[in-house]
């Protein structure tokens, strides 16, 4: 009998899966009312890729991801002017700004754009709705209500840095609860992947039926798009 493929382990649950969330410092969030406040501390968290600032606002503290520029003493504005780390509505962003932490719909708190580099352009604005464009290219139409952090994440450029030995890769990676290092399924064994083996060459279709067994659902499962060959 064979063995679990890794999409059936993964879901499954177990320790080799299960992301080590005890180590994570905090969630971040937004402040509910509007204010002013103060940057007291910039955090590492082993669950992020970007830097976290702790702030201070009206005797209360809570965690925001950090922007590029922040620095301790800081101010940071709640629906305040335009400037790097300021929390503002869509609606009063102008077109072009880069935004990051961008909320889903009012008050749910930042759920977009939250990883280190990775921020969204402000391309069009109605009376009640914000289109934002992501570096995908997808545009996405948002309540202008939903609050956005002006900037980019903190922590861009650790993508530029080589990881130079694969333990400091294997640590950092686990420390998310991924998997690493991957073996690709065409190099394993029957035993282990059903693309296993050298008498399947040709490798299989990477397309996939809905109604396949867990097994065996490997590559694009039911995608909406399928080439279909003539037949002469």
């Amino acid at each position: 009998m064979g063995k679990r493929i890794i999409a059936r382990a993964r879901g499954k649950g177990g320790p080799r899966y299960r992301a080590p969330s005890h180590r994570y410092l905090c969630k971040v969030e937004y402040y509910t009312g509007k204010g002013e406040g103060v940057v007291e501390d910039i955090l590492d968290d082993p669950g992020r890729s970007a830097l976290v600032m702790l702030v201070k606002i009206d005797g209360k503290k809570i965690y925001q991801i950090a922007h590029e520029g922040a620095y301790v003493g800081q101010v940071i504005k709640y629906d305040g002017e335009i400037a790097n780390g300021n929390v503002v509505e869509l609606g009063k962003i102008p077109e072009g700004t880069k935004v990051f932490g961008i909320e889903s719909y009012p008050g749910s708190g930042p759920k977009y754009c939250r990883s280190s580099g990775s921020f969204a352009i402000v391309v069009g604005k109605t009376e009640n709705r914000v289109t934002v464009q992501f570096s995908s290219g997808k545009q996405k139409v948002l309540d202008a209500r939903c609050r956005a952090t002006i900037g980019v994440p903190s922590n861009s450029g650790r993508e530029e840095k080589p990881w130079v030995k694969v333990g400091k890769k294997y640590i950092a990676l686990h420390a998310r609860g991924k998997l690493f290092p991957r073996t690709a399924a065409v190099v394993m064994n029957p035993v282990d992947h059903p693309w296993g083996g050298k008498r399947k060459r040709p490798r299989p279709s990477k397309t996939v039926s809905r109604h396949a067994p867990p097994g065996a659902k490997v590559g694009n499962i039911s995608p909406k798009s399928k080439k279909k060959v003539e037949k002469v």
